[in-house]
């Protein structure tokens, strides 16, 4: 049952009056995403009535045009559970006020004469705070930065301010992402820029700094004394639907671990704030990304595994393999399924591996971190009457971020029973049992923090270029070998990827499961291996 003392977005204070441009206004992100979640904060009263959004893009249009266009496709999906923030039915009163605050421009992102446009627009308004978004192709982000700097559009008053949002990839590599951090900072300043994960928009993600830091039972054993190793996986059962261009030419590398898994990492393994800021927390998890070893790229290639999906079977649905998808090439050796190892090379993780994969097709839609802890000593129990224990099971803590947000902790009991036979319990919490919070997308909280000048959730440069370098020998030793491992859609990755865990002795949780491995027991009070 849902607690009384629920959280409601709409404990915060709403936004100041501001006008938003995004750009790339015709694109999937800003369909799926941007505009249900502008729509799901006005509905929660934490935006200025006044506030306007405008699309830009190059496709024809006008304000009728934007908004019809997205009307039907969001009342679709409001009420479709299965999509992401879906479950809730529109409120069609409230988004035909809310969608009067839509308009469009057409424009061309390279041409002067668009962003002298956009300059009159903002003149017609009363204040002259804006948030540029670039919800474009990567391709754009640093020539349409640069063009809101010459227009002078990025100039700040005292009053006002001038922000831009972009969305990842953050480069391809560590010198694009170089260039591009550069590119940026020659017409901004870094407290101007937000660049956006919306992984970190999850409830789930943001708990990790309260479990931690705000609970002792955490704490003292959050550490390579009693930890053994820590998993992080990002598993979907979609293939690559309408990215195919993108996909083909990135890859799972490139598109899921600089960034949304890296980000997890730092989450989980940085060190206790001096002060809860932004500074303080962007400064910590920078530290962490910096840590991570860099591997030669014969280790590398040692310690990671590049997989591809074939045909395979999904929710009882025969799917085609990668190869087949509309858009891929057909000789294609690009990856849909990327596993690692990494090191952090700190006192507090010296020795503990952290395990990282990331993959399409697989059996569950799963993103969640896995913490094992060392087992207890056994050999109390050797000799126990009528029980053979040969080993004790780790105890896990799973915390899942997706879609059933929560945490769970697995730890050894007595079974019932006149023998002492050993059963894994798992107990935990599920944000579903406990609060009744809105369907979302997981973009609120950021772009909220967007027009509040919240920082905190947003990367910084050397955040990105700490991640890049970290991946920098994963790129470098699969260029030389771009072999592919395949597994069939529905498996979660290919062999390969088992056995670099067991080649350390270790096992990955299995995915779409919130407690660890091997959690039925067995006659005779051992556990399944």
């Amino acid at each position: 049952m849902a607690q009384d003392d629920t959280r409601h977005y709409a404990s915060a204070p709403a936004a100041d009056n501001t006008i938003m441009f995004l750009f790339g206004a015709s694109g999937d992100l800003a369909k799926r995403l941007l505009i249900p979640s502008l729509y799901n904060l006005d509905r929660d009263g934490l935006l200025d009535p006044n506030m306007k959004i405008v699309g830009v893009d190059i496709s024809e249009g006008d304000d009728a045009s934007f908004r019809e266009g997205l009307t039907d496709f969001i009342a679709a999906k409001a009420a479709d559970r299965e999509a992401e923030g879906g479950g809730n039915a529109l409120d069609e009163e409230h988004w035909r006020d809310f969608s009067q605050r839509l308009h469009y421009m057409q424009g061309d992102f390279t041409e002067a004469g668009t962003f002298q446009r956009i300059g009159e627009y903002i003149e017609q308004r009363d204040g002259n705070s804006a948030l540029f978004y670039l919800a474009t192709a990567p391709r754009f982000f640093a020539e349409v930065a640069e063009n809101l700097g010459q227009a002078g559009l990025l100039e700040e008053g005292s009053d006002y301010y001038r922000r831009l949002v972009i969305e990842k990839p953050f480069g391809r590599d560590l010198e694009s992402a170089r260039e591009l951090n550069a590119r940026l900072l020659s017409v901004m300043q870094e407290e101007q820029i937000y660049r956006i994960d919306h992984f970190l928009g999850k409830e789930t993600v943001q708990n990790i700094l309260v479990a931690r830091f705000a609970n002792v039972l955490f704490e003292p054993f959050w550490n390579n004394h009693y930890i053994d190793h820590i998993q992080i996986t990002a598993a979907e059962t979609v293939g690559v639907e309408q990215r195919a261009g993108f996909y083909d030419q990135n890859g799972a590398l490139r598109d899921m671990v600089p960034n949304h898994l890296f980000q997890l990492l730092a989450m989980v393994a940085i060190e206790p704030l001096a002060a809860f800021t932004a500074d303080a927390l962007r400064s910590e998890k920078a530290k962490v990304l910096g840590a991570i070893r860099p591997w030669s790229k014969e280790e590398a290639r040692e310690n990671s595994v590049r997989g591809q999906y074939r045909a395979g079977r999904i929710k009882d649905e025969n799917v085609p393999g990668y190869r087949e998808e509309s858009g891929v090439d057909e000789n294609s050796n690009t990856e849909t399924y990327a596993g690692m190892k990494v090191m952090v090379d700190n006192w507090r993780w010296a020795g503990v591996p952290f395990y990282l994969r990331t993959g399409k097709r697989m059996s569950a839609r799963d993103t969640e971190i896995t913490i094992c802890f060392k087992p207890a000593p056994y050999a109390q129990f050797r000799n126990t009457a009528n029980t053979e224990v040969e080993h004790i099971g780790s105890n896990y803590l799973v915390i899942q971020i997706q879609p059933n947000e929560g945490l769970w902790f697995d730890f050894q009991a007595k079974r019932p029973g006149p023998t002492l036979d050993m059963d894994t319990i798992k107990m935990g919490f599920a944000y579903k049992d406990f609060y009744d919070l809105p369907a979302t997308t997981g973009y609120e909280t950021l772009i909220y923090d967007c027009l509040t000048g919240d920082q905190m959730l947003f990367q910084r440069v050397d955040t990105i270029e700490n991640g890049w370098r970290a991946v920098q020998p994963f790129l470098d030793a699969w260029e030389e070998d771009d072999s592919v491992d395949g597994y069939a859609a529905g498996e979660d990755g290919p062999e390969s990827a088992h056995e670099l865990l067991r080649r350390d002795g270790r096992e990955w949780h299995k995915v779409g499961e919130v407690t660890g491995p091997g959690k039925a027991p067995v006659p005779g009070g051992q556990r399944r291996k």
